[in-house]
Formats: structure tokens, sequence, C-alpha cells
């Protein structure tokens, strides 16, 4: 564990703090605002119209109401959309970024930055892996793109992959932690090494810093099931459960060499860090544009970049999209910094947490301190990406059922019986790594369709 406990945890500061960029330093002391964006339909049309939308709109739009506000840094995120897997519409876009982030330091001494996420359009059915052949080539679209926004002059590269996603919709779907488990925390851990192992040495060839991962093809689509108090198809103890699960994939990114910040909408991030020091990205109550989760202030608690998830570029009563939300980003950024700033950030860090800690399950297993317990127990489980995974959901689980006991967190009947089902399904697991591989072959290829263990090189 990089932390000697919980309370030593906080936001706007990691153990391994990361610089790049035109004067970003992310989790070095401060919190930095991260907006994120997609362009309006259409624009996609032609790599000059594009690149137009992104620099000459987007992000000069975000550099002039961050001036004007006074906000010291500011971070473009670039989440690409599929048409960029075309270098001609990819490249113009990236370098045009560059020039208006140097330009905006050099004129006014705002710290800039632009990370890039690039689009996994990997499908199982077609193959995960290069040389598999598929009618896309999807494999091979991955890394050239990594090359692509390196070149171009990336300052961060992520990705949200989409290794074990045929499991984990399955296992959503269906209720089904074991599937979950294997998906997600076996095969998924499995894919993020093959792929950040190659996405590390992209970028520390060009320079660009190698950031990391995010199960949202996996915890988040569980989470959105699961969704609020209305909803009922998918219950948030199942759903809490994944996340924990997740958070021992995300590790694999850093473990293959990324020096983080993760993405904003891992969720999983606050047991990462715990586990890894490295700083995180993360979003909530500032991404109601994007969605809504049960955790808005909790999220964040012990983030080092502060995002809005992502906003349609458009125009609203106090400026264009990302104008506003940049607002919302950089005044909540600043409340945390100042906190820092008068020693008060654990004071405002118990209140971000405790004000959302028993809203729901999920928010209450990434509370800090049970965050850092989950954290643990994936750590005493070393480099076994099966037991590590299923130590995490056992850990996740029984903090939960820990909270209804004593009273701390409320529960349905039908919550409890899932959750009480899910604990007895993770203990009758085998305590082998091979043994639990055989069965979870076996049974999951007669109900996925589109799995394939080639897929992951077994």
């Amino acid at each position: 564990m990089a932390y000697k406990d919980a309370d030593e945890m906080v936001f706007g500061t990691a153990k391994s703090p990361v610089s790049y960029g035109f004067g970003i330093k992310v989790g070095a002391g401060r919190v930095i605002p991260e907006l994120n964006y997609a362009p309006r339909p259409g624009s996609e049309k032609d790599p000059a119209r594009l690149r137009k939308e992104y620099v000459d709109y987007i992000s000069k739009d975000a550099l002039n109401r961050a001036v004007t506000l006074g906000f010291p840094d500011l971070q473009l995120e670039t989440e690409w959309v599929s048409q960029m897997g075309d270098p001609k519409m990819s490249r113009p876009t990236v370098e045009g970024q560059k020039e208006i982030t140097e330009k905006f330091h050099e004129e006014y001494g705002i710290n800039t930055a632009v990370r890039h996420t690039i689009p996994d359009q990997r499908e199982a059915e077609e193959g995960l892996r290069t040389g598999m052949k598929g009618k896309h080539s999807y494999p091979e679209h991955l890394f050239k793109c990594a090359e692509v926004a390196c070149e171009a002059g990336a300052d961060v590269l992520s990705c949200e992959t989409m290794g074990g996603k045929e499991l984990a919709d399955y296992a959503v779907t269906n209720g089904d932690i074991t599937a979950f488990l294997y998906g997600v925390g076996y095969l998924g851990s499995i894919d993020m090494e093959y792929v950040w192992s190659e996405f590390v040495n992209i970028a520390k060839k060009n320079k660009s810093v190698a950031g990391g991962d995010t199960n949202c093809s996996g915890a988040n689509v569980s989470m959105f099931m699961a969704g609020g108090y209305l909803d009922n198809d998918v219950q948030r103890t199942f759903s809490a459960v994944t996340r924990a699960i997740s958070a021992a994939r995300t590790l694999v990114a850093w473990e293959a060499g990324a020096s983080g910040p993760d993405k904003d909408c891992g969720y999983e991030g606050p047991i990462a860090k715990a586990i890894a020091g490295k700083p995180c990205a993360q979003e909530g109550k500032n991404c109601q544009c994007a969605h809504a989760d049960l955790q808005g202030n909790l999220m964040a608690q012990i983030t080092d970049l502060w995002s809005n998830e992502s906003v349609e570029y458009h125009p609203e009563f106090g400026g264009t999209s990302v104008q506003c939300w940049l607002g919302s980003l950089g005044y909540e950024v600043a409340l945390m910094n100042t906190a820092i700033a008068t020693g008060q950030e654990k004071t405002l860090r118990d209140l971000y947490m405790t004000t959302d800690r028993v809203r729901g399950p999920e928010g209450y297993i990434l509370a800090y301190d049970n965050a850092y317990k989950i954290g643990k127990a994936i750590a005493d489980n070393g480099n076994d990406i099966y037991l590590r995974s299923k130590a995490a959901a056992l850990e996740a689980a029984k903090i939960i059922k820990g909270g209804y006991d004593s009273k701390e967190l409320q529960l349905t009947n039908k919550q409890k019986d899932v959750l009480l089902n899910v604990i007895k399904e993770l203990e009758a697991l085998p305590a082998e790594e091979a043994k639990f591989v055989e069965y979870a072959d076996k049974k999951y290829k007669e109900l996925v369709p589109n799995y394939d263990k080639k897929n992951y090189g077994l």
C-alpha cells in the first residue's frame, strides 16, 4: 500500500505526482480542473471541420474562459470520436490543441495540457489481439491511434479498453458475479497487461505520459443500470461489488508502467490510488451534464484532477457549454485548493465523503476509509489477478454487510438478498486460479456466444 493508513489520503496530493504539458503538475499539492467535451454532430465529416470544432471553438472558448475567471490551470480532455481512428481526421486536431495550449500558456501564464483518450473499437467476435485477422483490424487500429496521438503531441495518453466486456455484459444482465469476476477481474486484467505494455512503450518513445484506463465498459455499465432510488433492474449491492472487482483490473495499467493520472470515469480510482499512490482523475457533482450518480460529492474526496465527464459543444445562457461547465469545475477546484492552502483539506474531504457515504452501497465502499480496506485486500494478494479480484469483491461485500448490520447503511430486502448470495457464491469459488479458469471457461463458453479465450492468449 502506498499509504500507511486511509487518513493519509487527500485530494490534490499523490505519493507519485506527475508533470507534463505546459506547467501542469498533478498530485503535487493542488487539484487541477479537467474539461471534457464532445463535438457537434456533423463536425466529424472532414478533417478541417473537425479541427476547427475542437481547436478554434472548444479549446479556445475554454481557455478564454479559464483566463477570464483567473483559473491557474486547465487540462483539456479529448475523447476521440470513432472517425478519429483515421489519422487524417485525428492528427490535425491533436496538433492544433497542442499549439493553442502552448499559445495560452506563453501569453497568459496559465498551465495547460491535453489528455487524448483514444477509442477502443475492438469486438470480441472479431478478435481482441493483433494478427487475429478480424474484418476491421480493430486491434491494429487501436495501437495506430496511440501512435498518432503521441506523435502529434498528446500530453497524456488514455483509453477505455474493452477487454472482458462480453462477459461483463452477460454478468450485469443476469446478476452473475462469477461471470463479472472472470470477465473483468481475470480476463480484463490479462487484456490490460497486453494493451498497456504497448501503450507505455508508445508513450515513452514519443515523450508523452501514459496515464491510465478505467472499467467504463463494465463497472460503469453496472452502476448506471443500477441507477438510483427509482430503479430496480440491477441491485446496487451487486453494482458495488462489481466496482471493487474493477479496481484490480484498472490497477494493471499502472503495473504495466503507466504513471497516471487515470481516467475520470473510473469510480474505482480511490481504491487504485490507495494501493499505488499515483494521481487519479474523478468526476461527480460537476458532471451532471453527462450523467447522475449517488456519490457526487464523495468522489471529490481524494481526487487530483476533477472532471465534468463530457458535454456536447453548444450555446447556453452563460456562454458556450464548455465555458459554463468549466466555470462549475473551476470554482469547485478553487474551493479544494483553498482548503489545502488553509490547512482545512481533511475537513473538506470528510464533508465531501460524509455527504454521500450512506446514499448507496457503491458510495459506501468508495468512501476513502473503505476504499483503503479494499485496496489492502487487493495488495495482500499481490500479482494473482484472480485471487486479488476475488478478495476485492468479498471485502466490498462484507463491508456493505457490516454497514447494514451496524445500521449505518440501509438496504432493501432485495439488495440484502442479492448481497448474501454474492458472498455465498464468491466463497464457494476455487482457491486456485487454474481451477477457477477451468470452471469458468467451461461454464461461459456455452452461455456467452462471443466469448473466446484466444482473445486473451489462453
